[in-house]
């Protein structure tokens, strides 16, 4: 199966780009509903994720809960690497195997460049009506 027929685009995606502030990324981040969300490069590559408890982090760290200072700070310094994307190419299993520890798989195409996201969700619909 590909794993095209899964894609949330990146156009219907909430994500982040390098340079935004810390203040930004909070608005989004709170106006989306979700707990983690990708993080693209100003030419569109992916670059790597936050999470909400990046963010608590460096506020912590700032010594400030002023949401106004934090429009000083970019997350440029908190983005993580820890959830890999895949190309779209990627078995399923392998994309079940992936997703397993996180809830969403970012897919990049042969440039690198983010093209959107696999949700946990959907994988797994996916075994399941399988066996039927």
């Amino acid at each position: 199966m590909n794993i095209l027929f899964f894609l949330h685009p990146k156009s219907s995606v909430t994500y982040l780009t390098l340079g935004n502030s810390l203040r930004q990324g909070i608005e989004k981040m709170r106006s989306s509903g979700y707990t983690e969300i990708p993080v693209v490069g100003k030419d569109g590559s992916y670059v790597g994720t936050v999470r909400q408890g990046d963010f608590l982090w460096k506020i912590i760290d700032s010594g400030s809960a002023d949401i106004h200072k934090a429009e000083d700070v970019h997350i440029d310094g908190i983005v993580s690497k820890r959830i890999a994307p895949v190309s779209i190419d990627t078995t399923m299993d392998d994309l079940l195997a992936k997703a397993i520890d996180q809830n969403f798989v970012p897919v990049v195409d042969d440039r690198g460049s983010f093209v959107g996201i696999v949700t946990r969700k959907d994988i797994i619909l996916y075994f399941m009506n399988k066996k039927d």
